[in-house]
């Protein structure tokens, strides 16, 4: 069972879409096709909300009320923000655009540790994508330990599209990729996106070919890669370095 809570029943999910709630995903009992879930529905359609059609196994799975009714929504603990929100928080502090963005990171644990990463690193915010990747949960909110409080985070529906509106803004990508170039040897100066990939499987094919420059961390040990979060972290910090040292 999941920590983070879910709205049950057809009347609590539908009032919560009315009344405005980003609702991050909705399960609906697979084959129910009666009014009132036609009405939910309609309604996730409005706020392009990620459906999911499933078997009444899981629906029991995930309920901690035993009282679903055939309907259970995840909503997000925090307001998202927009790209241009970010943009903004930069421009207001004077400073290069820094921003993270997330290519499927499906572990709420880690997108919060990034989150609080970011914040602590001075990024400006962090982009994730609406599909394969975790929203903005309790589980998020309590693992970034408040920075959700400071740093925006902002969903889009297509990371490749977004990367290629913020270059038309003058921002270079770099994407954490261990067959990269060492990162020490990169200059990551200046108005930056740091891509960082699915916990499995790294940065996407189509998302790498967006990026600029790929960067490798060196390691010694005897395995072959870093939680993506702490990944984010080294990389974040050897921007900070360069930054720094350009002061």
């Amino acid at each position: 069972m999941s920590e983070d809570k879910f709205l049950e029943g057809r009347n609590v999910v539908l009032e919560a879409f009315r009344s405005g709630k980003t609702i991050d995903k909705l399960y609906i009992l697979n084959g129910c096709k009666d009014g009132p879930v036609q009405t939910i529905l309609r309604e996730a359609k409005k706020q392009d909300t990620i459906i999911n059609f499933v078997a009444k196994e899981r629906l029991d799975q995930l309920s901690q009320t035993g009282h679903h009714q055939g309907v259970l929504a995840q909503a997000s603990a925090y307001a998202y923000a927009s790209v241009e929100d970010i943009l903004e928080k930069a421009r207001e502090k004077g400073e290069p655009p820094f921003i993270f963005l997330l290519d499927g990171i499906e572990d709420p644990h880690n997108l919060g540790a990034i989150i609080r990463t970011a914040n602590l690193a001075g990024a400006h915010g962090v982009i994730i994508p609406k599909h394969r990747a975790a929203g903005l949960t309790a589980t998020v909110a309590r693992t970034s330990a408040g920075a959700l409080n400071y740093t925006p985070v902002a969903k889009v529906t297509n990371l490749a599209s977004a990367i290629e509106q913020l270059k038309k803004e003058g921002l270079w990508f770099v994407c954490a990729d261990m067959a990269g170039t060492p990162m020490y040897s990169l200059n990551l100066t200046g108005p930056i996106g740091l891509v960082i990939g699915n916990e499995g499987e790294g940065v996407g094919k189509l998302i790498k070919s967006t990026c600029d420059m790929t960067a490798s961390i060196p390691m010694k040990g005897d395995i072959d890669s870093l939680n993506a979060s702490v990944a984010a972290g080294v990389l974040a910090y050897e921007i900070v370095r360069q930054r720094l040292e350009k002061l």
